[in-house]
């Protein structure tokens, strides 16, 4: 299976994805039959590596996955995409983390919580790990996690706070996922009580972002030389503006069906109403336009054995924030254009995706302040020490 025929097959399983929409909503958890059908496409082996069935494909075809995942169906676009990236993650570890993984299994998935919210303790040979983790995103289905933590033995908290690679037998599930938006995600919390965890199966940020894994050693494909902030902020911009494309078309067709407005005009009549659209579709493309930009520029670079520049690894953060700001902005447009239809519970599709961007904007990767204060600081020549570049 080549990476454009998962690309094909991912598209051809939107109608499915989308009648399910609701039924996500009602389990607030990605369906089982949408998990495996994604799987059975090959969504999930598009980052993963060659020497565990993946492709390694390149980043754009990922993301065009999870744009048309996300078009489908936020929440599901949400959870697939987190599970899908993160074999990227692991392919940077250590290669005999990447057999804790995919050695028995090499379909396993994984989802994650970074935050550093667990207590992390030195011992012989790794470290002992507890505490709560919250918005694991696909959380029930997946075999391990990346969990942060904060080292107990640390006068101050060290200023690269690396996941720990948790299997599953070593933390619980608590459904506590009940939200506005979002929320066929299963975003749940994870709780380790005590788990021990081997030196090999923890990566700092440094050298991540370094592009200085041990990983590199057995995955040499240029998909595995991106710089680690650029392509998971990037996959959560696609989300966004993927969910943002899937309310437009939804609202575009319904325009065009002849529904009138309290005045008596057909809103597609309505000059008004074309602006809104106009702008809403401004945004979008924009929005995707400079992401796709960003993506072919640091992959060219990986390929070519080079190493991305600071001012590119700025404008990728500053352009992805700005993607989800654009994908927020667009669905509000709309939203002011629809009458009191997306004020309703339910099923709308509007609506949904209103919620949806607003629930989504809250995920630390989003904070477009913070990332334009980035590129900002490049820009007039200071200095940049960032995890997130």
């Amino acid at each position: 299976m080549r990476d454009h025929d998962v690309l094909t097959a991912v598209r051809a399983l939107a109608p499915a994805l989308r009648a399910r929409a609701d039924q996500a909503e009602e389990l607030r958890r990605t369906p089982t039959a949408s998990i495996d059908e994604l799987a059975g496409a090959g969504f999930f082996r598009l980052l993963r590596p060659p020497a565990y069935g993946g492709l390694a494909a390149a980043p754009d075809i990922f993301h065009a996955a999870v744009h048309e995942i996300s078009r489908a169906c936020g929440s599901t676009g949400w959870a697939t995409a987190v599970l899908g990236v993160h074999p990227w993650y692991v392919a940077q570890l250590d290669p005999r983390a990447q057999h804790d993984v995919w050695g028995d299994d090499d379909s396993a998935l994984i989802c994650s919580s970074h935050a550093p919210t667990g207590t992390v303790t030195p011992v012989d040979g790794g470290y002992r790990l507890a505490g709560r983790w919250h918005y694991a995103a696909g959380a029930p289905p997946p075999p391990g996690a990346p969990l942060g933590g904060h080292r107990s033995d640390a006068a101050r908290p060290p200023p690269d706070k690396p996941p720990f690679l948790v299997p599953r037998t070593d933390y619980r599930v608590d459904d506590v996922w009940d939200t506005v938006g979002l929320r066929g995600s299963g975003s749940n919390d994870l709780v380790v009580d005590d788990a021990f965890v081997p030196a090999h199966r923890t990566l700092g940020y440094a050298p991540v972002t370094a592009l200085r894994c041990p990983g590199h050693e057995v995955n040499p494909e240029p998909v595995y030389r991106l710089p680690y902030a650029a392509l998971f902020t990037t996959t959560i911009s696609t989300v966004m503006v993927g969910i943002a494309e899937g309310a437009y078309e939804h609202h575009v067709t319904a325009a065009r069906a002849n529904p009138r407005l309290p005045h008596g005009r057909r809103v597609a009549e309505d000059p008004f109403a074309q602006v809104r659209i106009a702008r809403a579709a401004g945004e979008i493309d924009a929005a995707r336009l400079q992401l796709t930009r960003n993506t072919a520029e640091l992959y060219e670079v990986a390929r070519a054995g080079r190493e991305p520049s600071r001012s590119l690894r700025a404008r990728a953060r500053r352009d992805q924030a700005l993607a989800t700001e654009r994908a927020i902005t667009a669905v509000d447009l709309l939203r002011e254009n629809a009458g009191g239809s997306p004020l309703r519970s339910g099923g709308d599709v509007l609506a949904r995706a209103w919620r949806d961007l607003h629930t989504g904007r809250g995920q630390a990767a989003n904070d477009v302040e913070r990332a334009l204060a980035l590129f900002g600081r490049d820009a007039v020549g200071l200095d940049v020490q960032d995890p997130m570049l």
